[in-house]
């Protein structure tokens, strides 16, 4: 698939729903690069931080201690992201790309959710643990991503208004879900 103008696709997701899967395949059909995690490598280098204690600052509740390196690390990574914006197309996995990009026409923002089961499943499954276990990672996940959402953006991720589509995965093939976004994202440009 080919598109003429450059563009953004944010994708949120709830822990478990193979959001990872689907950006990656999506990212392929589209021909762009995906952006995660890996955004933060120059700004971890920066601060000397591992992946780890960036996740731990992300994860926590704001407080006295933490808010202002929290901050700097966003302000940081949302002016990284909106950099390369301005260099390349690209699908953004997470990092409140919808909010980053809310007021920007070129980006298409997604929300993948799913239902508790099927999540459980997948997620007992891939990391090879308990459904019981799984079900504790996947509150504990998604409760984090919660937090930093609405730290950062005022908005909880839950609310449809903050995408262009939101989409139930739950028993869908992660391939035939990319496919249908990038069909869309290719509507949203004519």
């Amino acid at each position: 698939m080919y598109l003429e103008k450059r563009f953004i696709v944010t994708i949120g997701r709830e822990f478990g729903t193979g959001g990872r899967q689907i950006a990656t395949e999506l990212a392929q059909l589209l021909g762009v690069k995906l952006y995660d995690r890996q955004v933060l490598e120059p700004i971890r280098e920066e601060y000397n931080l591992t992946q780890e204690q960036v996740d731990l600052i992300k994860a926590v509740k704001p407080s006295w201690w933490y808010e202002n390196v929290s901050q700097d690390l966003y302000d940081e990574e949302e002016k990284l992201v909106r950099e390369l914006a301005e260099k390349e197309s690209f699908v953004l996995l997470g990092r409140t790309g919808f909010h980053i990009f809310r007021e920007d026409e070129r980006t298409f923002k997604v929300f993948l959710m799913a239902d508790k089961t099927f999540r459980c499943n997948k997620v007992a499954k891939r990391l090879s643990i308990d459904e019981k276990s799984a079900e504790a990672l996947i509150d504990k996940v998604d409760e984090a991503r919660e937090n930093f959402t609405m730290t950062f953006s005022g908005k909880t991720r839950y609310d449809a208004r903050n995408y262009d589509l939101v989409l139930n995965v739950t028993g869908l093939d992660p391939k035939e879900v990319a496919r249908f976004i990038a069909e869309c994202v290719e509507r949203k440009q004519k």
